[in-house]
């Protein structure tokens, strides 16, 4: 596997976005799979907005199969440029529980992954006809509901523990499942990998937002694990799901 970190272009002036590109020991052209990292837990520890996230384990899986995995860090994290907005409070006390807050911040994201979309276009190392998105937590619902928004771009979307708002605010269960329909439209096969021991959304919230998304006409398949939010770091509890 060899790793190559670099800046794009985003949709704002001045804030480009670091990408960590893990590439395969294969020559021509890679299927690719643009996997989107979650929050920062509540959103006050503003030293973890820095760190870039580009988890081995993904990285690893892909590589082996003969995929590049990118790992995009949305404006304000990780090292890349602008500050982070994705639906913080005003008062600094971390992630906002308000609906339109809360949908800002996904709209946002939105914006930097057509970004990463765009640079994907452009590189002549990518199996066009072979694109994957998938991602954790605020990723998960990300990668679902992006595939949707823009259909004819993603053979698959994969979900690792997806929700934009936690059980800690109420409006989870309106701001949850309305995103996850957004991904319905694209008609593609969909993964959803949850624990059911997740400290951030209730099994039964997930299965939810689920059944919401075939409702709205989504394909897919739902698995439940006996881990938490960490289900991405035992590869043991889903990669066997992956193969079946």
């Amino acid at each position: 596997m060899k790793l190559e970190r670099y800046f794009i272009e985003s949709n704002e002036a001045d804030a480009r976005l670091e990408i960590v590109a893990a590439k395969p020991q294969y020559p021509g052209l890679n299927p690719t799979i643009i996997f989107n990292h979650g929050s920062t837990g509540r959103g006050h520890n503003k030293a973890l907005y820095s760190r870039t996230v580009s988890p081995a384990v993904v990285a690893d899986y892909f590589t082996e199969r003969g995929w590049m995995a990118l790992f995009p860090q949305r404006r304000g994290r990780g090292k890349s440029g602008g500050n982070y907005g994705e639906g913080l409070a005003s008062d600094g006390s971390g992630y906002s529980c308000n609906v339109e807050i809360a949908v800002a911040g996904f709209e946002r994201a939105v914006e930097d992954v057509d970004a990463v979309v765009r640079h994907l276009r452009e590189r002549s190392d990518v199996d066009q006809h072979q694109l994957v998105i998938g991602g954790v937590s605020r990723g998960g619902i990300l990668s679902i509901a992006y595939a949707g928004m823009r259909p004819n771009t993603f053979r698959g979307a994969i979900n690792f523990n997806g929700g934009w708002l936690g059980r800690g605010c109420p409006n989870h269960e309106v701001v949850n499942p309305s995103l996850f329909q957004r991904g319905a439209p694209a008609g593609i096969p969909t993964l959803w990998l949850h624990g059911i021991h997740d400290q951030y959304y209730r099994i039964e919230h997930c299965r939810g937002n689920f059944g919401r998304f075939l409702s709205a006409g989504g394909r897919g398949k739902f698995v439940a694990s006996p881990m938490g939010h960490a289900l991405m770091f035992k590869p043991a509890l889903w990669t066997i799901t992956w193969t079946a």
